[in-house]
């Protein structure tokens, strides 16, 4: 089993995740909603290698505009883009 992210690991990531476009605010925020109490140390990761691209990058990459390549193109990138690109459900805001 993987390991989970701890509270203060957690908090240490939701700040840095913070972007400038708010467009990619909405999908950062809905993501952190959805799975912030399963959040592993693997997901941390490829979530930190999305985080450090520039916003216009990122949010070609949650819009499909393209995929992830060269070193980004790893599991755990494809993974956690997979849950932020993942649309809201009914009950969803």
């Amino acid at each position: 089993m993987e390991e989970r992210l701890d509270e203060r690991s957690l908090s240490k990531r939701k700040w840095r995740c913070r972007r400038g476009l708010l467009e990619n605010d909405l999908f950062v925020e809905r993501f952190f909603r959805r799975y912030e109490e399963t959040l592993t140390t693997r997901q941390a990761a490829g979530l930190t290698a999305l985080m450090d691209l520039s916003d216009n990058d990122l949010l070609d990459l949650l819009l499909a505009r393209r995929e992830p390549e060269g070193e980004l193109a790893r599991p755990e990138v494809h993974e956690v883009l997979a849950q932020l690109r993942r649309r809201p459900t009914a009950n969803e805001p």
